[in-house]
């Protein structure tokens, strides 16, 4: 099991990286290389960049909030 847990680790360590990377070169980078440039075809417009983290965080926010609130209803169903 602790071979699965360090491949499981591994990879989400690299798909991490991997987003950090894309996104840093998308928001820093980006805006200083010339429109009609190639690199330009594999990025979304700029715009993304802040609607995407923004609604990931909304998601991710309301997710917590269900969880906590079903953990809250359970713990009050077995106090009953």
């Amino acid at each position: 099991m602790e071979l699965a847990d360090r491949a499981v680790g591994f990879l989400l360590s690299l798909i991490s990286l991997s987003i950090f990377t894309y996104y840093t070169f998308w928001v820093i980078i980006l805006p200083f290389v010339d429109s009609d440039h190639f690199i330009q075809q594999y990025f979304l417009p700029q715009e993304y960049a802040i609607l995407i983290p923004v609604f990931a965080g909304v998601v991710l926010l309301c997710l917590l909030c269900v969880f906590v609130g079903l953990v809250m209803l359970k713990s009050k169903k077995k106090k009953a």
